[in-house]
């Protein structure tokens, strides 16, 4: 299993190179992106609970198949995973307003290889790392500092996300603009959110795994952070013109 674990971490490196270079050049084709009557498409609440349940399922099976006897810090990093990727699987899609909306089958296909994938290798990593056996990892400063970026990225991933389904709590179905916690300075404050956060997470669980993880994310939601951007600005014309994509003040 080592070295089908090695093989699919060099497969996810090279991925996030592709992503980025691809998603660099055109913004993948779900969401304000898709094309008017895209076919092989299904509802976008389905789609969404296909695409990111594996993450909880692979990542389950391959820590309690591969941890042995799992350390209280393994248990710990799989408790907040299993946390994290139950509210994105089912309650984040049914606390927004999905009416009318679609969710082509090919980011479904892709995103159900991926999130297997990475699943797999971080439920592995998570249950074999030596340096996570140990309940002095708790005190290590990378663990801490780790996991205070993870939460801070958490809090203000899911404030991101409450703002942006406020803005369809009536029933409307398109673009307005945001506001509020993060949105005051960038355009994709969930993806910042998430960028901090799994970046967090790279660093509490000091994992290959968790860093692949890390840099997958952001060559997916960096590019797409900078398009977001350019929507917003030459689609709404009252856009506040001093906000920057995804890092306040930078980028």
């Amino acid at each position: 299993m080592q070295t089908l674990h090695t093989v699919l971490l060099v497969f996810i490196f090279a991925m996030s190179a592709l992503t980025w270079w691809s998603s660099s050049k055109r913004a993948n084709r779900y969401g304000r992106y898709m094309k008017e009557g895209q076919k092989r498409t299904v509802s976008a609440r389905i789609g969404w609970l296909m695409f990111e349940s594996p993450q909880v399922v692979a990542f389950a099976l391959t820590f309690w198949l591969t941890a042995g006897e799992p350390s209280v810090v393994a248990i710990a990093i799989f408790a907040v995973w299993q946390a994290h990727y139950t509210h994105r699987a089912i309650l984040y899609p049914l606390r927004r307003n999905n009416q009318g909306k679609r969710f082509p089958i090919g980011g479904v296909v892709a995103g159900v290889a991926f999130n297997s994938i990475n699943g797999f290798l971080n439920g592995y990593a998570v249950a074999t790392a030596g340096h996570l056996a140990d309940a002095s990892w708790f005190a290590d400063p990378r663990f801490i500092i780790g996991t205070a970026i993870f939460a801070a990225g958490w809090v203000v991933n899911f404030h991101a996300d409450s703002v942006l389904i406020r803005l369809r709590s009536d029933g409307f179905t398109g673009y307005r603009v945001p506001h509020g916690g993060l949105f005051r300075w960038v355009s994709c404050a969930n993806y910042t959110g998430e960028i901090v956060m799994w970046c967090g997470f790279a660093m509490a669980t000091w994992t290959v795994a968790g860093l692949s993880f890390a840099v997958f994310t952001i060559a997916n939601l960096l590019p797409r952070a900078l398009t977001h951007h350019r929507w917003y600005v030459d689609n709404l014309p009252d856009y506040p013109a001093d906000r920057k994509a995804v890092f306040p003040g930078i980028l």
